[in-house]
């Protein structure tokens, strides 16, 4: 925000102390990241700069990373790249499987969290609910209770019911890690509804169900599509969980990555690093304009 014509020179000094503390703060923050975008290019196998890349030498600079992120796992990665090649890529390269594995669980843990914590956000909500600060406590637990103890927690439990090493178990467990985030969301977007439109729809004849898929669930939308992001998000990131609730055939990209990392250090990770880094800005892209939009639909903005 702009300063006031009528700003007093202290208060010019604070405006700009002000800048200059947050943009020192954003450089911490955004620093690794800035680091590891560059290192994926590096042509040779190393996690630091070589001296054609310092130079800008278009020598230091490659796509063999990314490349690897492909062939890595392949039956033939030296053949022909036609059909038959990316019919290869799709079976047996390891990261692309390990990405489909992260999709389809994260697809199907965001539409549980999704479900389940919009409900509660919606019964949290209600005035007449008893012990409503004691439930949204247990609720978003997960969130605040340390990953290496809900993880172990999940790993006995699921050992004694049969879920351990299965799809269901690590769906089930990342469902558990997204709820809290859908819960707050949709309980922030519930704070600005009006109420008087559900009693309106009531007066008017419409029976609960009606009331809720057509004036309810179009107002928080915005809020229920921004927890479910954020319930992928925490899904596809993962790795604790997966490590101790997943075998060998639930490989995640985040675990995949751990594996590099402990057995065979390869800017291959970079690579994967920098592609997840611009799939969470378009997430969280996405999320702003949900905001936005949640704003204008409550009246809150003159866009």
């Amino acid at each position: 925000m702009a300063l006031p014509a009528y700003a007093s020179p202290l208060e010019r000094i604070w405006h700009y102390t002000y800048l200059v503390l947050c943009g020192l703060i954003f450089f911490f923050l955004i620093a690794p990241i800035l680091v590891i975008i560059p290192l994926s290019f590096n042509a040779q196998p190393y996690f630091t700069f070589t001296k054609e890349m310092l130079n800008f030498n278009p020598a230091g600079y490659s796509m063999r990373w990314y490349d690897l992120l492909l062939t890595f796992g392949m039956q033939e990665p030296q053949a022909e790249r036609g059909w038959s090649w990316w019919m290869d890529v799709w079976q047996h390269a390891t990261w692309i499987g390990v990405a489909k594995n992260s999709l389809i669980i994260g697809f199907f843990a965001t539409i549980v969290a999704t479900s389940l914590g919009t409900l509660a956000a919606l019964g949290l909500s209600r005035p007449e609910m008893p012990y409503r600060r004691a439930i949204m406590a247990v609720l978003i637990s997960p969130m605040i209770v340390p990953i290496i103890i809900t993880a172990t927690g999940l790993f006995f439990f699921y050992s004694k019911v049969g879920l351990a090493h299965t799809y269901p178990g690590i769906i089930m467990a990342h469902a558990t890690l997204g709820i809290p985030f859908v819960i707050i969301t949709v309980t922030a977007t519930l704070v600005g509804f009006d109420n008087s439109l559900s009693r309106a729809a009531a007066n008017m004849g419409a029976d609960p169900r009606t009331t809720f898929f057509k004036i309810i669930m179009p107002l928080i939308l915005p809020g229920v599509v921004s927890g479910a992001l954020f319930a992928f998000v925490s899904s596809f990131d993962e790795v604790v969980v997966v490590l101790f609730v997943g075998g060998y055939e639930q490989q995640t990209i985040p675990r995949q990555m751990w594996n590099g990392i402990r057995e065979q250090i390869s800017p291959a990770i970079l690579a994967v690093a920098t592609i997840l880094v611009f799939f969470s800005i378009a997430l969280l892209t996405t999320v702003e304009l949900l905001r936005r939009r949640s704003e204008r639909l409550r009246g809150m903005s003159p866009g």
